[in-house]
């Protein structure tokens, strides 16, 4: 079934942009929009239209006149815009498929807030015809899914025919400074994803770049636009300034497309709408001209980088939802994280999928996919060949605990004294020292697999077996190939007559060893190493 939002025109009906007093100005269209249209003919159903920020304005996703929807995997936040109702109808599974509108993240923000696959096609791929235009030469076609299938069968319709599929080696891109800003743990996002495509065919070793450290030195002409920097702070800043020609390129447009009927009806606006609405009315600028130019270089960048098989990696939003009556939603700070990744696909007009990823203290968690311009039936391809295997890893952390994250580099260099000085009570022998060493290195740095694998080194000296397998475990889960971690994890569940698992455990550890050690040819992990002991463990310990 379709859900359109209010910015689609559909035959015989006034489309009201989310106001009132556009829709009292306005007349019933004559002709339905294309994309409504062209799903109907292959048998959707248009059940009706739903909630949206004001004239597509909105980040927070409520509405002056309409009321806010409630986001039906956290009732108490926002549901995020300006998309919002077709997001909680896919959400609250009243709709199989819901379409909207994206110019600065309107389809991929709600998207992320309440939990749904969604997707924004690459700009003018799907045509705009029968939708009210806020910027065109940002504005796309998105739609929403609870279902992988559903989301590639809506695409399938929409989208022109590709060439190519998944019998090309594909390459994907973890943005690590994007990552870098985010209070949720790799282990919830980054690692997801790596583990996930481990077991699937046609994935290369994934790579991590600077994208924004790429960015700026590959789109000259934003340089105009970034604040003086050094150093690591380039690429930020870089960042913040595609977002800013995003936002300069909206208002141009804007004030092209509706500023007569601003100043001649002056409808009423909610609060945050108005300000965002004035901005754009009394937008001026002397270099327009520069602003396109950004554009069409960051499209050529993003190619360049990604060409045909190429996926990058980035979270999809840098910031929480808010509460739902929270102030905060009118404050440019809230924006500003919510739209610090958006830029990047809306700017350049790439193909953007939001994936869902469970929860990270009570807030709903997602990351993102971005294929080059045109890539679009590419990216769903693998979107739908990932989703399962993305699901399994979702639930697999979902049942660990994990701590929270830890940004502050004063932390990250004293828990490393911390570490060091476990491993000195380690080597002469002072487990319950060792034990409380490591344990203060984890409060402080809760992402380094070294620190539980030696503390779980200690807890086997100690005979506290249930403890050093949880130890490695924890490990693992930050980093997978931590051979250490599996060689005492199998000498935990060994000692406790659980010979089956051990074994697998050393199975597999003795596998990384292959695919890590080249250098020596044919290594085999010898069975004393497993099974010796003290002796050897003492000589593992040193991280």
């Amino acid at each position: 079934m379709l859900l359109s939002c209010f910015s689609f025109e559909i035959e015989g009906y006034v489309s009201g942009f989310g106001n009132p007093d556009w829709k009292r100005t306005h007349k019933a269209a004559p002709c339905t929009a294309i994309a409504v249209t062209m799903l109907r003919n292959q048998g959707a159903t248009c059940v009706g239209s739903t909630v949206m920020d004001e004239l597509g304005f909105g980040v927070a996703g409520g509405n002056l006149h309409y009321g806010t929807p409630v986001n039906p995997v956290s009732p108490s936040l926002v549901p995020g815009g300006s998309c919002s109702g077709s997001a909680v109808s896919v959400s609250a599974q009243l709709v199989d498929f819901a379409l909207g509108t994206d110019t600065t993240g309107d389809v991929r923000i709600p998207a992320s807030f309440c939990g749904v696959l969604c997707f924004k096609s690459s700009h003018g791929v799907v045509s705009t015809l029968g939708t009210i235009a806020n910027s065109q030469s940002l504005d796309t076609i998105g739609w929403f899914a609870r279902d992988p299938r559903v989301l590639h069968c809506v695409g399938d319709v929409l989208l022109p025919a590709a060439t190519g599929g998944l019998t090309q080696t594909r390459q994907l891109f973890f943005a690590d400074d994007c990552f870098q800003l985010l209070q949720v743990p790799n282990q919830k996002t980054v690692n997801v994803i790596e583990n996930a495509i481990q077991a699937l065919p046609g994935y290369l070793p994934p790579k991590h770049i600077n994208i924004g450290q790429y960015i700026n030195s590959h789109v000259p002409s934003l340089k105009d636009f970034c604040e003086p920097t050094t150093g690591m702070q380039e690429g930020m800043s870089a960042l913040k300034a595609v977002s800013t020609v995003m936002l300069l390129l909206q208002r141009y447009e804007f004030k092209i497309n509706h500023e007569d009927w601003i100043n001649t009806v002056k409808p009423k606006l909610g609060l945050d709408i108005s300000t965002r609405v004035l901005q754009a009315v009394n937008f001026t600028s002397d270099n327009i001209k520069s602003l396109y130019i950004v554009r069409n270089e960051l499209r050529a960048a993003l190619k360049n980088l990604l060409k045909d098989t190429g996926i990058l990696v980035l979270p999809t939003t840098a910031g929480y939802p808010l509460k739902r009556n929270s102030k905060q939603r009118l404050s440019p700070g809230f924006e500003d994280r919510v739209c610090a990744f958006v830029g990047i696909a809306a700017l350049s007009g790439c193909c953007q999928a939001v994936i869902p990823l469970g929860s990270h203290n009570d807030h709903p968690i997602s990351l993102s996919f971005v294929a080059a311009h045109g890539s679009d039936k590419f990216l769903l391809r693998n979107v739908m060949h990932m989703y399962s295997s993305i699901k399994e890893q979702v639930v697999l952390v979902s049942k660990l605990v994990i701590a929270p994250v830890i940004n502050n580099d004063a932390d990250v260099d004293a828990a490393e004294l911390l570490k060091d000085k476990g491993n000195n009570a380690f080597k002469v022998r002072h487990w319950p020292k060792a034990v409380e060493f490591y344990s203060k290195a984890i409060k402080l740095n809760d992402t380094n697999a070294t620190y539980y694998c030696n503390r779980a080194a200690a807890y086997l000296e100690l005979g506290r077996y249930k403890q050093a397998e949880a130890d490695c475990d924890q490990a693992l889960l930050l980093d997978k190939k931590n051979v250490k971690a599996y060689l005492r994890r199998g000498i935990a569940r060994e000692v406790v007559l659980n010979y089956q698992e051990a074994l697998q455990g050393v199975a597999f550890s003795s596998l990384t060893l292959h695919s890590t050690i080249t250098s020596v040819p044919k290594y085999k992990l010898p069975l004393d190493f497993f099974l010796e002991g003290s002796r050897n463990r003492v000589k593992l310990n040193e991280g």
